[in-house]
């Protein structure tokens, strides 16, 4: 039987989604694109295509708190991230899990809405996000929506999205990455960790097309990052680099959005700063 002969693991903790944009689904291609062995324990099933999300059926917490005891007890994995975690009580389980098992980093990917604006979680969610997950990871990666429900806060400009992470670090995460790609201009990505604030641009991708899935697959990339020991300022640059590449090469396995794509040399982009 083969082992993994050094190849580490990391962890999803989040959805299903059938059209394969977003959730573990995509989390586990990211996983392997990177060189790593993809775990996986599902929060819910979504009913959605590439157009819209039709309906959402949480598992409630004691499936995934199973799932994750009977993983935990064998394999302990390099880093996880959550994504859509879809009630609070599954919050709560995912948390004392991933505490009491000592599991590597954590990247949290509160998401709270899909693509198209369906409540995924919504403020209870929310709630329980700031009071269970955030203490203990070491990034979180709201997109600007969930930054603002998380804190409440307008976000609008730059100036704006750095209060709001002043405000979730002050709950606990170690780092914060508001990505922008739902500012009106640029899709700037705003860090805050230990430096103070950094910005990070970028340009828009697709001339004009929707995509699905980005903020998996950036959150995704930045949780194995983590694992390789990069510091967290560093893997934020790599990994929206690997997102611009993956939109560039994006697919559309049906007549909806757009999904970012892995493939090719993982080089410059995964070059060390």
């Amino acid at each position: 039987m083969a082992e993994l002969s050094g190849m580490p693991a990391v962890l999803s903790v989040a959805g299903f989604d059938p059209s394969g944009g977003a959730g573990v689904v995509a989390d586990l291609r990211v996983f392997n694109w990177l060189g790593f062995y993809g775990l996986g324990v599902i929060t819910a099933i979504t009913s959605q295509n590439t157009l819209e999300v039709k309906a959402i059926h949480p598992l409630g917490a004691a499936p995934v708190r199973d799932q994750l005891d009977v993983l935990l007890d064998d394999v302990t994995p390099a880093a996880v991230k959550t994504g859509m975690l879809a009630a609070a009580e599954t919050v709560e389980a995912v948390a004392e899990a991933v505490s009491n098992r000592k599991a590597g980093w954590l990247v949290v990917d509160p998401v709270l809405k899909s693509t198209g604006g369906f409540d995924l979680g919504g403020r209870k969610v929310a709630r329980a996000i700031q009071k269970h997950l955030l203490p203990l990871a070491e990034v979180i990666t709201p997109n600007l929506d969930e930054a603002e429900t998380l804190t409440g806060l307008r976000i609008r400009t730059e100036t704006e999205a750095v209060e709001a992470a002043r405000r979730l670090a002050s709950w606990g995460a170690r780092a914060v990455c508001i990505t922008g790609g739902h500012f009106r201009g640029p899709p700037v990505d705003v860090f805050l960790g230990d430096s103070g604030p950094e910005i990070f641009p970028g340009a828009r991708q697709g001339g004009g097309r929707e995509f699905h899935g980005s903020g998996c697959f950036f959150s995704a990339a930045l949780t194995c990052l983590l694992a390789e020991g990069r510091k967290p300022v560093d893997a934020v640059g790599c990994a929206k680099k690997l997102v611009e590449k993956a939109l560039a090469g994006a697919v559309r396995p049906g007549s909806g959005n757009m999904i970012p794509w892995p493939g090719g040399s993982l080089e410059p982009e995964r070059s060390k700063h």
